[in-house]
């Protein structure tokens, strides 16, 4: 592995002169993006794939799942393998696999290999995302600065959720679902050439030592969980495999953080989230998570189950979600962040989240893209857009350097927890939703069942973002960093 990384290079010049200049972001980005692109560009390539392979039905979701389940696992692994041999080493190679696993999986001739080669993707995935944030706060230190280039980075992640559904539907009408995965490479040269250049030689820390035990709980541990929220929609909460699932997952992570206890080295040292502000920004990001995710779940099946859009005109609908978090992210949160302390900031944006799931809550099988629809991805691309980087910046705030790639991990991964508790719960509200509402309404035709259920899901988001922004405010403390005239 380590003859994959390029040798260490001289310093950048504009590092050398002052602060650093925009080109190691926009390679710090370009990794992180292969890595958000995946999440959502192979959604609409999954009806393509199923018929190229000949894959069953149930198969067909470890194609998205088997990557999700293996990024959020292993991302506190990778945050530790970053701090021990360094994060530019480990983004390297992290890049360099995830290449290699997307030329595999493009080139699938079944179903076992590509849900194979998705795993291998999110296992180096989870390394590369590891260290872009460790080598996002060691590159940029000046407060202000940093502000802009965590707000940048915020907007360019986001968009590229909404740009891999406009993405997978573009390369599979024209080309083919595997190049879905192809576009990865390209990608990765762009890092693999710049990164040794641009970025900061870290130095590792040898004396850390990788708990592999720790790794195995957590892995563990957040896939059950994920597992069994996401089995509840068709199994329902009571049946043994759902909360079996949810038991073991308790135990496991109750396991984990038992094991932190008291050790320095451990995957997530607990200095890390113990601080009131570094946790309760994380607790933000989950809910971020969350909101986002829950949020594109219903449109999606609303846009192309209900309103029979094209998976082409999903992604093209969705587009002015990425606009504006966009514009929250890079233009409103760095000027906002250095006036208005964390907890109101961030409290502010939840409701304001909430308040973009409000017009969903109307959704009708006969409704159309306006009004409801198009208001609801401004508002809910405002609140995300501030959100995702004030909370980033709070959850790194003061972090010691030797922390720094367990704490960048430790941010994705309640990024990933955020996303996948939010599909899987609201998708299970919305689908125990639809089947009570067929119980009682029998003679109710599918569709307005099925939008009954988004309705119900709706307002549970709406909910659980209006509780979640009281104790936000009550326990972040941090003030606003202080502007530089």
């Amino acid at each position: 592995m380590q003859a994959a990384v390029p040798p260490a290079s001289p310093a950048p010049a504009a590092e050398s002169q002052g602060k650093p200049g925009w080109w190691p972001l926009a390679v710090i980005a370009s990794a992180h993006l292969m890595a958000v692109l995946d999440t959502t560009i192979m959604f609409v390539a999954l009806p393509s794939v199923q018929h190229g392979l000949g894959m069953t039905v149930s198969a067909r979701q470890w194609v998205v799942t088997a990557y999700t389940l293996s990024l959020a696992g292993l991302l506190l692994l990778g945050g530790r393998l970053a701090d021990r041999i360094g994060a530019r080493n480990t983004l390297l190679i992290g890049v360099f696999g995830f290449a290699v696993a997307s030329a595999v999986g493009g080139a699938s001739v079944d179903g076992a290999m590509l849900i194979t080669a998705r795993a291998v993707q999110g296992a180096f995935g989870a390394v590369l995302v590891s260290s872009t944030k460790s080598l996002l706060v060691s590159t940029y230190t000046d407060g202000d600065q940093r502000a802009r280039v965590i707000g940048v980075f915020t907007a360019t992640l986001t968009a590229g959720l909404a740009l891999g559904l406009v993405l997978g539907g573009v390369l599979t009408s024209e080309l083919s679902w595997r190049w879905c995965l192809y576009v990865n490479v390209p990608l990765a040269l762009v890092v693999l050439i710049g990164a040794p250049r641009l970025l900061p030689a870290l130095p590792g820390r040898p004396e850390i030592k990788i708990d592999v035990i720790s790794a195995v709980l957590a892995t563990a541990g957040m896939v059950a969980l994920i597992y069994g929220l996401g089995e509840a929609a068709s199994l329902s909460w009571g049946s043994g495999q759902v909360a079996g699932s949810l038991i073991a997952a308790v135990v496991l992570l109750g396991g984990f953080v038992a094991r932190q206890v008291g050790k320095p080295n451990r995957l997530l040292p607990l200095r890390v989230v113990t601080d009131r502000n570094r946790g309760w920004g994380m607790i933000a990001l989950i809910v971020n998570g969350l909101s986002t995710f829950g949020m594109f779940l219903i449109l999606t099946y609303q846009l192309q189950s209900v309103m029979h859009y094209s998976a082409l005109r999903t992604g093209l609908a969705i587009v002015p979600f990425a606009l504006a978090t966009a514009l929250g992210s890079a233009v409103i949160a760095p000027r906002l962040m250095t006036r208005i302390s964390p907890r109101w900031l961030l409290s502010a944006s939840v409701v304001v989240e909430a308040a973009g799931l409000v017009p969903l809550i109307w959704l009708t099988p006969g409704s159309h893209y306006l009004p409801l629809i198009l208001t609801a991805l401004i508002i809910e691309g405002l609140g995300t857009g501030v959100a995702g980087p004030t909370a980033l910046a709070t959850s790194l705030r003061a972090v010691l350097p030797a922390d720094a790639g367990a704490a960048g991990a430790g941010t994705s991964a309640a990024s990933q927890l955020g996303a996948s508790i939010g599909a899987a719960l609201l998708n299970t509200i919305a689908a125990a939703a639809t089947t009570s509402y067929l119980a009682i309404h029998h003679t109710a035709s599918s569709a307005t069942a099925t939008v009954h259920g988004f309705t119900i899901a709706m307002i549970w988001g709406t909910a659980i973002l209006l509780v979640a922004a009281v104790p936000i405010a009550i326990f972040i403390n941090a003030k606003a960093p202080a502007r530089r005239r």
